[in-house]
């Protein structure tokens, strides 16, 4: 084994860019990476240079003809039948290179998994899991989630879960896998009811032959810290138990939080740290270690994504960041003229919430902001939990009504 994770990265994932004020912007890329080496994570860290994804790795998870739509969209413009050049995902420049180059650093963050090179690798730049077999969906134009884990299939991997953790439901992983026994996606969202794509109600399971590999906790609206925490530590612990992955995949978007403009979530930085922290561990319980993590939404550019994913980058490092640090001056400096508005964080913590400065917690017993699930109902968050138990656990071989499960 070498070494203990690998960091993909290539300054040209900017080039995915959306345009204009698009709320996807690549600048949360670059002041990420820049805040992690201000700190010094990634001292001694050689970036793992990604290449594009070949066609027929695409072609895995996309089809022959709206790879070609894509390749022609810079030209040929508004194609509304492959979701393209609408206002989510309009055409830009070199859309097919810049596109494939982020599913290839997917891939490139597998194969160091799968290689033996790490047993953590992690591709920022990924996570766009909106898009479908043949069309663009919420600003993702190439499903690199799939597309990896499709790679992963593919090297022989016989059993890959994969947990997204972002606030919008994870359709276009969960379509293109839902009649595939190998794969558990399991997404934990707000709920569709309140929530574009509209998608992810517990009752979505799989399909014949897959029954039960299709997970989904639809969150209320204004769920913080303490009840998210306490719905995942209800939820995937025992899935990964039974289902017993030998790759975890995440998607790690950060749009959770309570500042994001495009969602109703109340979470804070520390409770995104605490659930990096609680991945981690679930990876190495569950799928001796291997854990392949990827981005995804965030759109507080300035205030909340580079300070979440460098936690994540932290996480993944092994290098846990003290949240009580300040930002460094040195970021400050570089981002303040970017956003003259914006008024900056001065620490890497909200100071609020489960896993906060105060304890240091992975967001589980032992953090006084946590109640583990005791199959207790009447609270809208409670019945989630028990909506999802109750379709799901039992084709597992889980009993949803015992806590202990």
């Amino acid at each position: 084994m070498g070494a203990r994770a690998a960091i993909v990265w290539d300054a040209a994932f900017l080039d995915y860019d959306l345009g204009g004020d698009h709320p996807l912007d690549p600048v949360r890329l670059d002041l990420t990476m820049r805040m992690a080496t201000a700190f010094g994570l990634l001292d001694d860290v050689e970036p793992v240079s990604p290449r594009p994804a070949t066609d027929d790795e695409l072609e895995r998870v996309h089809t022959p003809g709206y790879l070609a739509a894509v390749r022609a969209a810079p030209t040929a413009g508004w194609d509304p039948g492959h979701g393209l050049g609408t206002g989510d995902n309009p055409v830009f420049d070199r859309m097919h290179e810049a596109s494939a180059l982020i599913a290839g650093g997917s891939i490139a963050a597998a194969r160091q998994i799968v290689s033996g090179a790490t047993r953590r690798a992690v591709n920022l730049a990924g996570g766009l899991h909106h898009a479908m077999a043949d069309h663009a969906a919420g600003f993702c134009v190439y499903n690199d989630c799939a597309v990896a884990i499709a790679w992963l299939l593919d090297q022989g991997v016989e059993r890959v879960a994969y947990v997204d953790v972002d606030v919008h439901h994870g359709d276009g992983v969960q379509a293109a896998f839902f009649a595939d026994p190998r794969v558990l996606t399991v997404s934990l969202h707000q709920h569709p009811m309140t929530l574009w794509p509209g998608t992810g109600y517990p009752t979505e399971l799989g399909a014949e032959g897959a029954e039960g590999t299709a997970v989904n906790l639809a969150l209320p609206p204004g769920t913080g810290d303490a009840g998210w925490l306490r719905a995942f530590h209800a939820v995937v612990p025992s899935l990964l138990a039974a289902f017993r992955p030998q790759v975890l995949v995440t998607q790690c978007g950060a749009d959770t939080h309570r500042d994001d403009p495009l969602a109703d979530l109340a979470l804070s930085v520390d409770g995104h740290r605490a659930i990096y922290r609680a991945l981690r561990e679930l990876a190495d319980t569950h799928a001796d270690g291997r854990w392949l993590v990827l981005g995804g939404g965030g759109y507080s550019l300035f205030r909340v994504v580079p300070r979440s994913w460098t936690h994540l980058l932290a996480t993944v490092l092994g290098r846990d960041l003290d949240p009580n640090r300040p930002v460094p001056a040195d970021w400050m400096a570089h981002a303040a003229p970017l956003a003259p508005h914006v008024p900056l964080p001065s620490a890497m913590t909200d100071r609020v919430g489960a896993g906060s400065a105060s304890t240091g917690s992975a967001g589980t017993d032992g953090d006084p902001g946590f109640q583990p699930w005791d199959g207790s109902t009447g609270t809208p968050l409670d019945n989630a939990v028990r909506q999802t138990r109750r379709a799901v656990f039992p084709l597992h071989g889980l009993d949803p009504d015992d806590p202990r499960d």
